[in-house]
């Protein structure tokens, strides 16, 4: 019995560490950033670029809370920044997995997101270290690394893939024209 009430609370805790993630991700996001999202559905280059976007919001709120003078709530406030920066990231991470896989051509913004991976990578490692928020600068500096090398990679995948099958260039390039029209 003992052992059956381990496992159900155990059970009970990755269902709620579960939602609380989920629920990160869905805080993580204004309505705006949302909507921005939703609006740029349709291109790809559009979709990574404004994630680019607002994670540069992101790093530029962690930036504002380092001027500023430290005070009672500082690593609360940074903990809930970088928590939020992971999340954003990560959903940016799920994204180039999607259209790495439809072979969609990012071609033009990947080397600007591997700058901007090396700009928020440094931006995450400023504050000194402090229990606070730890495990969420970890979180988040590890998808980063995951952003970036994944990017990396597919820069090199979609030469490759695009030299070969010059159609599938063309496709995309037809797809943005109109991005809107049945594919």
């Amino acid at each position: 019995m003992r052992v059956f009430t381990a496992l159900l609370i155990s059970a009970l805790l990755a269902v709620s560490a579960q939602a609380a993630l989920a629920q990160e991700k869905d805080d993580a996001l204004s309505q705006k950033e949302i909507e921005e999202l939703r609006d740029a559905a349709y291109v790809p280059t559009d979709r990574i670029e404004t994630y680019e976007k607002i994670l540069d919001t992101r790093e530029k709120a962690i930036e504002e809370l380092l001027a500023k003078p430290r005070h009672v709530t500082f690593g609360e406030d940074m903990h809930d920044a970088m928590g939020q920066f992971g999340a954003i990231a990560d959903e940016m991470n799920d994204n180039l997995d999607e259209l790495n896989a439809q072979h969609r051509d990012l071609r033009k913004i990947l080397p600007k997101l591997v700058k901007a991976t090396e700009r928020w990578t440094t931006v995450l490692r400023s504050p000194g270290d402090d229990e606070a928020y730890k495990i969420a600068r970890r979180i988040a500096l590890d998808t980063v690394k995951d952003t970036h090398d994944m990017a990396v990679e597919m820069e090199a995948s979609e030469e490759a893939y695009f030299k070969a099958h010059p159609d599938a260039a063309k496709e995309e390039k037809d797809r943005r024209t109109n991005p809107h029209s049945p594919q």
